[in-house]
């Protein structure tokens, strides 16, 4: 049985014991190696990855998003709930708050954002009109007000390169831009899961207001203390949202998987 269901965990989200059954599988594809730990839970199977390695030894900036996602489509993965903390521009998105993003703004500089390069991949322009699974979103909104943890259907994610915080006159540019939220990984992450036709969400949590707009200086202790804090509820959304994603029909967006480089 191949896991259609995958989990990957960002910063303070490390800890697959909540699946059961666990091993641990390191694939290698054409674009690198990807961990993963394949479990159990209530007769699915899950396969959980953690976005910065184990212990967070991996920058956000040196992810290799293309490895990871590809991994988790050889395995035969259709949806993707995927966690990140996340600094506040809007002043509603309070810290401790969840946040499901529907659209983003990409900063970053340096990443490979996409499986198709032009030689045999060909090239291939995708439509990301709704990048995050408006199904998909829905669900773990509706489990979110009945765990009773703050939660937002909606709002834009901007993505910085990192792995330095933003300054103040950039978290100005993106509020002026529509940015509701400051964060360091979801791009390509999203696009690569949208381009490997497999269905993704994101759940943030809100760890801060970012820089000008908190009254002290941002730290990455502060980001862990509240990820933590937090952390139960976090599980047990996602514990509550997998078999109600699961039962969703399966889309493809719009093209045929056999489209993808294999």
């Amino acid at each position: 049985m191949a896991p259609r269901l995958a989990i990957i965990g960002g910063t303070g989200v490390y800890d697959p014991s909540m699946l059961s059954n666990l091993r641990e599988e390191t694939l290698t594809n054409q674009y690198g190696e990807a961990l993963v730990r394949i479990g159990e839970y209530q007769g699915l199977e899950v396969a959980f990855m953690a976005r910065h390695g184990k212990g967070h030894t991996v920058p956000p900036h040196l992810v290799n998003y293309r490895a990871n996602i590809w991994a988790l489509k050889e395995l035969g993965v259709e949806r993707i709930v995927a966690t990140t903390a996340v600094g506040s521009t809007n002043q509603a998105f309070g810290p401790g708050h969840f946040v499901l993003p529907d659209q983003f703004l990409d900063f970053t500089k340096v990443r490979k954002h996409t499986f198709f390069e032009g030689g045999e991949q060909g090239v291939v322009h995708t439509d990301v009109t709704q990048p995050y699974s408006p199904e998909i979103r829905q669900v773990l909104f509706d489990c979110a007000k009945e765990v009773g943890v703050k939660v937002h259907n909606g709002g834009c994610y901007a993505c910085f390169e990192g792995p330095r915080f933003e300054t103040p006159a950039e978290i100005k540019m993106t509020q002026i831009l529509g940015g509701d939220l400051v964060g360091m990984t979801n791009v390509p992450e999203v696009t690569l899961a949208r381009e490997a036709q497999m269905g993704y969400s994101v759940i943030s949590m809100v760890t801060n207001y970012a820089a000008g707009i908190s009254e002290t200086d941002l730290t990455h202790e502060e980001v862990l203390e509240v990820m933590a804090e937090n952390g139960a509820n976090l599980k047990q959304l996602i514990m509550l949202a997998l078999p109600k994603i699961a039962a969703l029909p399966y889309v493809t967006n719009g093209r045929k998987p056999e489209a993808m480089p294999g």
